[in-house]
């Protein structure tokens, strides 16, 4: 006798032996097993589609992973302690516009000593001016800043040194400049360290070169164009002590939104600005919350879509156990005959839809696993990887398998036994 007929006859025996006792758990499951067997390239066809599907779904949790952990990056990068102060005007009857009523570098002296959750701050004096280098002009834009500006805006010492408080006391003229302003007129940030050029005269020297941490989303007082020079040098190009600008960062992360407001309260109480006078102030805080809450939309649409994925798997399922049904009517009316209960011939079929979901769980889980760790040991990227994402996915593809398996066992259940003994 064939090999392949004696295996098929030997399960046809063990249904037979099954059926004439009520079955416990193990035999239906060794009986799916057999079945999986008998058809070994149907079974792995369709578990593929559940694997697909649970890959999908790890793969998503792992990218919406990483893609929260850049945004939060790049919001560090710019500084999650910063708060940035600014005069937005006057309101009903305030000064006119020829009396603007603008911060000055006494609000600082004043709000550092008003607010202990502050760790640094800086003023920032903007102008744009006119400079010669070798004897042409450029206008630029120039900003006066104290020394801890550059802690508290992340800046990136790219050559040379950033200008600290010795200079700021000094009054020394010296500068730190843009990337693109030492390579457009120096020819490399190399080459622009201890160069000159002049303001109204005055010769600065060049003693460092500077970038931004990370883009700022457009959101910047940095130009292309910029030198950094001490706001004790820039004070005098206008004559007066009136700033653009204050940047504060807080010592605790948790404590910015109310140090904030403490500022704002602390310059409306020095008694140095009318009480209609408007000053407002922006944080990170915002950013990071609408980050949060875009990363999560993106999130739960992906997820959506995997469960769909997940969806067609188990569709699939449900159409593979339907022609199964039909294809062994047969056999279930031969069991039924034989005493088999509607309970267990329901409970072999959905066994087998399960083991089938399951299995293509198990292998979407490596799958979707494997990618993130070959691409954390292959590469310098440390994805995510999220062992719970995996547990998930292995329960949605279990349930999927209940949930698609239900009809086809049900219909196999309520087969006639005098009509599937009948079927040819």
């Amino acid at each position: 006798m064939p090999p392949e007929r004696s295996h098929h006859r030997l399960a046809f025996e063990r249904t037979l032996a099954s059926a004439r006792e009520t079955m416990v758990l193990s035999e239906v499951a060794r009986l799916a097993i057999d079945s999986f067997r008998a058809a070994k390239v149907r079974f792995a066809l369709t578990a593929l589609g559940m694997g697909i599907g649970t890959a999908s779904l790890i793969l998503v949790v792992a990218i919406s992973a990483t893609g929260r952990q850049y945004i939060l990056s790049e919001i560090q990068g710019i500084g999650t302690n910063l708060v940035y102060l600014d005069y937005a005007g006057g309101g009903s009857g305030a000064v006119t516009s020829t009396q603007s009523d603008f911060l000055t570098y006494d609000d600082e002296r004043s709000i550092d000593e008003d607010v202990p959750a502050i760790a640094a701050s800086s003023v920032v004096l903007e102008m744009h001016q006119d400079i010669s280098i070798n004897g042409i002009t450029h206008n630029v834009l120039i900003l006066g800043v104290e020394p801890e500006y550059r802690h508290i805006r992340n800046l990136v010492l790219l050559g040379g040194r950033f200008f600290d408080e010795e200079d700021e006391s000094s009054h020394a003229k010296v500068a730190d400049v843009t990337v693109p302003f030492a390579r457009d007129r120096f020819g490399s940030t190399d080459a622009a360290l201890g160069r000159t050029f002049q303001v109204n005269g005055i010769p600065f020297t060049i003693v460092g070169t500077f970038r931004e941490k990370v883009e700022t989303f457009g959101e910047t007082e940095i130009a292309d164009q910029t030198i950094l020079i001490p706001y004790s040098v820039a004070r005098y190009f206008i004559g007066t002590a009136n700033v653009n600008e204050m940047y504060f960062s807080i010592r605790d992360a948790g404590d910015v939104e109310s140090a904030a407001k403490q500022i704002v309260a602390a310059v409306h109480n020095d008694g140095l600005h009318q009480p209609n006078s408007v000053y407002e102030f922006q944080t990170m805080t915002a950013l990071i919350s609408l980050a949060g809450v875009v990363v999560n939309a993106l999130t739960v649409m992906l997820l959506l879509v995997a469960g769909v994925t997940l969806a067609v798997g188990g569709v699939g399922i449900m159409n593979i156990m339907l022609a199964t049904v039909r294809a062994r009517t047969r056999e279930i009316g031969i069991r039924k005959a034989l005493g088999a209960t509607a309970r267990e011939i329901k409970l072999q079929f959905l066994m087998e839809a399960v083991f089938v979901s399951l299995f293509g769980g198990i292998l979407g889980a490596v799958i979707g696993l494997g990618i993130p760790w070959s691409i954390r040991f292959l590469t310098s990227y440390r994805v995510p990887v999220s062992g719970w994402s995996a547990v998930v996915g292995l329960l949605a593809s279990g349930i999927v398998g209940v949930i698609f398996g239900t009809l086809p066992a049900r219909r196999a259940a309520a087969m006639d036994p005098i009509e599937s003994l009948r079927y040819e």
